[in-house]
């Protein structure tokens, strides 16, 4: 028979029992387990003299960054990206799978409720252990409960691990941004490449029709007798080179095009509809960083946020291991109606209620709360060095970044100069050989040479941008983040 609940008040016996567990704690061994990785302090590093040459007094990058080229196509294509990606639903997804797991780990830091009901006719046996008022009668016999139970978390391990998995949501949440911003910035640098194809179609194209003009020329200069058929032929020669020339770009533009359209969540025919860029930047030879790098940097890089809140939560989860070795306390309680026959079951004596105080502690565990918390402590050290690791490439991409676009200025007045002196050869050998100084295989030669420098100058135009965007990234790209 089940009493009536009556709460006991016993505060020496209390006393006791929390004197016991604080001895009982104290006896945890955990063998001396410990972190052993030290995260890196950023100011600690040096930036080298490519950061420091570039500190200024400069705003960090804005959200929308590649909207400095002044493409609207390229403004069109991000957004479309960022609405629709794939990849970005995705990892807005784990989010979403990382809320849902903290809200698991917070309902384990609140009280538990459930309630029941049964109400069945049953026969009983007139042989066995029943009341001679039931023994082979068939009777009611209902019951309906509401029971609860509560873990105390002395230690803290259910709080740590909710800790764990908070920090486990906004780790998430910089992982989409940096998913983010890895589209912004794969968009952007296919767009950037795209357009100097199409430059580099447009000198090939200008190349040929000139091989043309100056083969027209000499067929006429051979039925003038003034022109061997060897000039004609080593005219003739370079044409179909420059056409494979031309179709190879034409395809590389193909190609760029159904990356762009997979990238932004579209199929080719998207990527057939996107039109020639018209990519401009001004003061893209500027290497130029705000003053407060690299202290903001670990900021304002998703990469290194999602990783700084990884070893939180790694650090909340070997707290919550460490938990585990101490004395576990849950209390369970019920308070229902039972009875046997229906009319009696809103009777008081059918009332019952009961609490159970159940107490847990490891004694012998075969070292297995040991090789727990080793695993978190390493997993704590794993994410520490990767942490390092994401620091330290940070650092590395922007200090990359500056000495590119440093190294594009230099290579930019260089290419300027060799242009108009290729430009001025091929001019001067034109005239030459219109006035029959000169053979057609200097024109041809003075006519590559001049290719060759237009592909160059285009090429060191196009790094120019290549590298403000690799920048942008480097400097975390203006993502907002919480």
């Amino acid at each position: 028979m089940t009493l009536p609940f009556r709460p006991p008040a016993r505060p020496l016996a209390t006393a006791l029992l929390a004197g016991a567990l604080a001895v009982l704690a104290g006896c945890a061994d955990m063998g001396k387990i410990e972190p052993q990785a030290v995260a890196i302090k950023p100011l600690e590093l040096n930036a080298g003299k490519a950061i420091a040459d570039a500190g200024a007094d400069v705003a960090w990058p804005a959200q929308a960054w590649w909207q400095a080229l002044h493409d609207d196509q390229l403004n069109a294509l991000v957004a479309t990206a960022i609405a629709g990606s794939p990849n970005l639903r995705a990892a807005e997804a784990r989010v979403r799978q990382a809320e849902s797991l903290a809200g698991v780990a917070r309902a384990a830091t609140l009280p538990k409720m459930d309630a029941s009901a049964s109400i069945d006719r049953e026969l009983y046996t007139g042989n066995g252990a029943i009341p001679a008022a039931l023994a082979g009668k068939t009777a009611w016999k209902n019951t309906a409960m509401l029971s609860g139970s509560y873990d105390l978390d002395l230690w803290g391990r259910n709080r740590d691990l909710l800790a764990a998995a908070l920090d486990d949501v906004r780790m998430a949440s910089a992982e989409a941004q940096m998913a983010r911003l890895t589209l912004e910035t794969a968009i952007v640098r296919a767009y950037i490449q795209l357009s100097l194809d199409y430059t580099l179609q447009d000198s090939v194209a200008e190349n040929l029709a000139q091989r043309h003009r100056i083969l027209e020329i000499t067929r006429q200069r051979r039925a003038a007798g003034l022109a061997t058929e060897l000039e004609v032929a080593n005219i003739e020669t370079t044409l179909p080179a420059g056409k494979r020339e031309h179709e190879q770009i034409g395809a590389s533009i193909a190609l760029l095009r159904n990356q762009l359209a997979a990238l932004i969540g579209k199929g080719p025919g998207d990527g057939e509809t996107i039109a020639r860029p018209t990519l401009t930047l001004q003061d893209g030879n500027e290497a130029r960083v705000p003053a407060t790098l690299p202290a903001e940097l670990v900021g304002r890089r998703p990469d290194i946020v999602a990783q700084r809140w990884r070893v939180e939560a790694a650090g909340a989860r070997i707290n919550s291991a460490k938990a585990d070795f101490y004395p576990n306390v849950n209390l369970a309680a019920f308070v229902g109606l039972q009875s046997l026959g229906f009319p009696r079951f809103l009777e008081s004596h059918a009332k019952m209620a009961g609490v159970t105080p159940a107490i847990s502690l490891p004694i012998f565990e075969g070292g297995r709360l040991r090789s727990q918390l080793g695993n978190q402590t390493a997993l704590y050290d794993v994410a520490v060095e990767q942490y390092n690791g994401v620091v330290i490439q940070a650092m590395s991409d922007v200090a990359n970044a500056l000495v590119r676009i440093e190294s594009v200025k230099q290579q930019d007045q260089l290419a300027q100069q060799a242009l108009a002196s290729a430009r001025r050869q091929q001019q001067l050998a034109e005239r030459a050989y219109q006035a029959g100084m000169t053979d057609s295989l200097n024109v041809i030669n003075a006519q590559l040479t001049l290719l060759n420098e237009q592909q160059q100058m285009a090429q060191v135009a196009s790094k120019q941008l290549d590298n403000y965007a690799l920048l942008m990234t480097a400097l975390g790209g203006g993502v907002k983040l919480d």
